[in-house]
């Protein structure tokens, strides 16, 4: 959620951030803004909307050396020029990731002491307080470290002060962070493709650490402004893992590379036809699965499987609400933690509650050295490489398979489960290629309202299809299990109201059809996504028949295929929902 770019250096500051600043619109905003110094002054320029429109405003041959730049997903104020950052106080300017929860207690003192405000966010907020510390110290070293001390909640700035204009100092707490470190030029980001351009060394810095950066030299210090050595890290990428590659969009591109991903799960978890390097479920009599969104769908599929495969009680819940719900912790339950970022502030939350009870944590999540995979006691990465989308879709398949691998390892269903994953790259490419999408997108694109079903291990796909379909094209849908459906929501269904249903587990398939006519005789169409060549539905989209392992992965594929071509004959910005966020690192 929202995105930073320091940059110090001596080849076309402005370029050099902007660049950085392009490749994290994915995680989402609604503004963006820089501030560079030049000729010894802060000029800032900040502007509602997409990057283009600051874009527009932009001298990208200026002789620029220092510059920070930030696109905002609004939280406090709305979405306009003002409420935009870089903020400025004084002789402070930063921008800033998170949220300060004191930002109102603070507010009052400040304007005691006779600060004004133009915007409503917090961060003018923080950048004042920074000033009116810095002018007692005469330090700005010593005044970030006493601003530790009295910010409450999650940061992550860059900061420029007038007095040393050539430098930038950085800090964090609970939203990353990271410098890349270049040749006579050094880059401050709170992600990693907005330091490729640059680098592809980095440093990961931690809760309370501060850095002072200029273009030839970074010094690292903790809260007790003690210098500290950190470890550099390199990232090894592929130029096309960033790019779309011919594809009209991120979205598509990353659908087509599941067959890849659990290409890459198969050769990095298994061997022989057994489940290797994995996590071991064994000695836990209960599982609390903690995620959010589709990370919590994914959770839904893995509880399915670990209480089949594994017999372990399992329970799934939004991290949101897991802090505030009472939790019977004990020594037989392990805190399984879900997240493609890594950065999921409330999922993070959750983890360090379960810490704090010193119950056994473990974190499923694709970015390495994230803040959840460094804080967890058992970490698996799941390999799938960098998402741009905003909307998952291989990162949430590879989810589900980490977990299939560990429900069935040491279990008589290994070895089937293996060799039905092996089927599966084939029907992903298969379902991708050969199936005509846009028929039914067409018929799902004129509905305002529509209802995914299903029952069972069928209504966890269905949360998903329907996140999927609501996320990327707009129109309000919600998944429900299709018993429930005549508990009072059918009361809103007829012949303009779209209903997609799957249908997979044959075990409960005829009541889930039975729901479906009566769906059908008050007027809806019925799209089924199914495995059943049974005349039950107006439109479907037919998948293999497998088994009970197996199926279920074969409805992920068309349901986001389905979303994707609703969303693009409606238009949609596909890659970048509005109002949305890849990372969201604020509660």
């Amino acid at each position: 959620m929202c995105g930073i770019v320091g940059y110090a250096g001596k080849n076309k500051g402005i370029s050099k951030v902007m660049t950085g600043l392009k490749s994290l619109e994915y995680r989402g905003y609604d503004s963006s803004g820089i501030a560079y110094m030049k000729n010894g002054k802060i000029n800032i320029i900040k502007k509602e909307g997409p990057i283009v429109n600051l874009d527009s405003c932009l001298d990208y041959n200026e002789d620029i050396d220092i510059a920070i730049s930030h696109t905002r997903w609004a939280t406090h104020g709305v979405a306009n020029d003002i409420n935009a950052h870089p903020h400025r106080q004084g002789k402070i300017t930063l921008v800033h990731n998170g949220i300060i929860e004191n930002y109102n207690e603070l507010k009052k003192e400040l304007i005691s002491k006779g600060y004004t405000f133009k915007s409503d966010t917090d961060t003018e907020i923080a950048s004042a307080y920074l000033d009116y510390i810095y002018n007692k110290t005469g330090n700005i070293l010593e005044s970030l470290s006493e601003l530790t001390n009295i910010l409450k909640g999650s940061y992550a700035f860059n900061i420029i002060c007038d007095d040393e204009p050539e430098v930038i100092y950085g800090m964090r707490k609970d939203s990353p962070l990271i410098v890349g470190l270049g040749d006579k030029e050094n880059i401050l980001a709170s992600d990693i493709p907005a330091v490729l351009h640059i680098t592809n060394k980095y440093v990961l810095l931690d809760n309370y650490d501060i850095v002072k950066l200029t273009n030839d030299k970074v010094l690292f210090y903790n809260k007790n402004l003690e210098e500290i050595k950190k470890e550099v890290k390199e990232f090894t990428f592929d130029k096309e893992s960033i790019s779309k590659n011919g594809y009209d969009h991120f979205m598509l591109k990353e659908i087509n590379e599941e067959a890849d991903v659990v290409k890459k799960h198969l050769n990095l978890y298994t061997e022989n036809d057994k489940v290797k390097d994995i996590f071991d479920l064994s000695k836990y009599k209960s599982i609390d699965i903690v995620a959010c969104g589709s990370a919590s769908f994914a959770g839904q599929i893995g509880k399915y499987y670990i209480e089949k495969y594994k017999n372990i009680k399992v329970n799934v819940y939004y991290a949101s609400e897991y802090r505030y719900q009472k939790n019977f912790f004990d020594k037989d339950t392990l805190v399984l933690l879900i997240s493609q970022s890594g950065e999921t502030a409330d999922t993070l939350a959750a983890l360090k509650l379960a810490k704090e009870n010193n119950i056994d944590t473990l974190s499923i999540v694709n970015r390495k050295d994230s803040s959840i995979a460094r804080e967890s006691k058992y970490v698996i990465y799941t390999e799938a490489g960098i998402e741009i989308a905003v909307a998952t879709t291989k990162a949430y398949l590879s989810q589900i398979i980490v977990l299939l691998l560990m429900a069935v390892k040491d279990t008589k269903y290994e070895e089937k489960a293996i060799n039905d994953l092996k089927l599966l790259p084939n029907l992903i490419t298969k379902y991708i290629n050969e199936y005509d999408y846009q028929s039914i997108a067409k018929i799902v694109s004129e509905k305002e309202h529509v209802f995914y079903l299903g029952r069972g291990i069928d209504y966890y796909l269905a949360m998903e299809g329907s996140l999927k379909l609501k996320e990327i094209s707009y129109i309000h849908s919600e998944a429900f299990q299709a018993g429930e459906l005549k508990h009072g929501s059918i009361s809103l269904i007829d012949k303009d109201f779209g209903v997609i249903s799957i249908v997979t587990d044959k075990t409960i398939s005829d009541k889930t059809i039975s729901n479906l006519k009566e769906v059908s005789s008050r007027g809806a169409k019925v799209i089924a996504i199914t495995n059943i060549r049974e005349d039950f539905y107006d439109y479907s989209i037919e998948i293999d028949d497998y088994d009970e392992i197996l199926n279920p992965l074969l409805v992920i594929v068309p349901m986001q295929m389905l979303a994707y071509n609703v969303a693009k004959l409606k238009g949609c910005d596909i890659d970048k929902p509005r109002n949305l966020a890849k990372s969201v690192t604020v509660e």
